[in-house]
């Protein structure tokens, strides 16, 4: 998704904030365990972990709840086995989509995933035939009026970030997997607060959408698809032109 409408999901996901707590924590709790369970219940050996227990600590997740989603992970608990799924599609436009699941049961992730595509102007396409849009890359969206963007030039290059990008109302500052440990921690350290931070599709090829109905079909896709519970996150190869959207919109 291009800076822009990944800042309008931001945005339309912000009003529904409240009401979509249960499933940000049974992310963060699906994310905790699977971690843990990959790499170790101890943060400090553990860079993904230690990158979860932020976001969780950003959401402001409880303690109780992060101890005891780290303990399923290595055992210590008992809980539910997860697998993590990558599902390809395109929207309205020839938008291509990726869909990220945790899931405990993957037959009904597909079928929900496949039932939603199709109600809302969307199809599930074949492995392959969408990722190759994309790169996986490390992808942080922060508010403009949160840092300078000489500042952010500072400490991000030096952090290992290959790219920042000025979008106006928000910054996005895109490195390496390898690298976005290290940009985590240091934007972490400073206290800077990011609307996004995550290991993201970024796309390679951007999808120009020019017209208003078009741009509202695929925000209407993405939002229906992150509703659902298996969902971790939503990318698209969309690209809206700033003005192109109203404030509602938007």
């Amino acid at each position: 998704m291009s800076g822009h409408s990944k800042w309008a999901t931001i945005k339309r996901a912000k009003g529904a904030a409240d009401a979509k707590r249960g499933k940000i924590f049974s992310v963060l709790s699906k994310d905790l365990t699977l971690a843990a369970r990959d790499g170790g219940g101890d943060p400090a050996m553990n860079p993904r972990l230690r990158t979860v227990i932020a976001k969780a600590k950003a959401a402001n997740m409880p303690s109780d709840n992060v101890e005891r989603a780290i303990k399923k992970g290595t055992g210590e608990l008992p809980g539910i086995v997860y697998e993590e799924l990558v599902y390809e599609g395109y929207g309205a436009g020839g938008v291509g989509i990726i869909v990220e699941i945790t899931t405990d049961n993957k037959n009904r992730s597909a079928s929900e995933v496949r039932s939603t595509m199709t109600k809302n102007g969307g199809n599930l396409a074949g492995v392959g035939a969408v990722a190759f849009q994309f790169d996986r890359k490390g992808q942080v969206i922060i508010d403009s009026s949160k840092i300078s963007e000489e500042a952010l030039m500072d400490l991000a290059l030096e952090a290992g970030a290959e790219d920042i990008k000025n979008e106006g109302t928000h910054f996005e500052v895109i490195c390496p997997m390898s690298e976005y440990d290290t940009l985590s921690q240091a934007l972490s350290e400073k206290e800077i607060e990011t609307e996004s931070s995550e290991l993201a599709y970024v796309p390679n090829i951007l999808v120009p959408i020019e017209d208003k109905e078009t741009a509202r079909k695929v925000l209407h896709l993405i939002e229906k698809l992150d509703d659902l519970e298996d969902v971790k996150a939503v990318h698209s190869n969309m690209d809206i032109a700033a003005d192109l959207l109203d404030d509602e919109d938007a």
